[in-house]
């Protein structure tokens, strides 16, 4: 206890944790100030197209039959850790796993492309 009370008497911040905490606080607002110069900048949307390919190309092996064998291997590694284990989560996060990612490009197209109605 003496070691503690040697080091930091009465309990207040240090210089160096002010310092610290500034240079979080710098950092954070510094990292704020970037994220809205590039949306305000236009690099944010959907508009540009450089993407496209590269995204159908992903969604299509995600719902393809790429996407359906790996949800098959991911059950069937799911099954093999729940049985070692002896426990049903391993086959149940199998599952999941599978569902997931082969759900996913939906949700995702939902979640972009979702406008709110105007209310007049």
């Amino acid at each position: 206890m003496q070691k503690l009370a040697a080091i930091n008497p009465r309990n207040r911040i240090t210089a160096r944790q002010m310092n610290m905490g500034f240079l979080a606080l710098l950092a954070t607002m510094v990292a704020i100030a970037s994220i809205s110069v590039a949306v305000a900048g236009g690099a944010g949307g959907v508009g540009g197209t450089e993407f496209q390919p590269l995204y159908d190309m992903l969604v299509d092996w995600m719902t393809g039959y790429l996407g359906r064998v790996v949800a098959v291997v991911f059950i069937i590694i799911g099954l093999i850790a729940g049985a070692a284990r002896g426990s049903i989560m391993g086959f149940a996060l199998g599952v999941a796993a599978g569902i997931g990612m082969f759900m996913a490009p939906p949700v995702i197209d939902g979640v972009v492309a979702a406008t709110l109605p105007v209310i007049a």
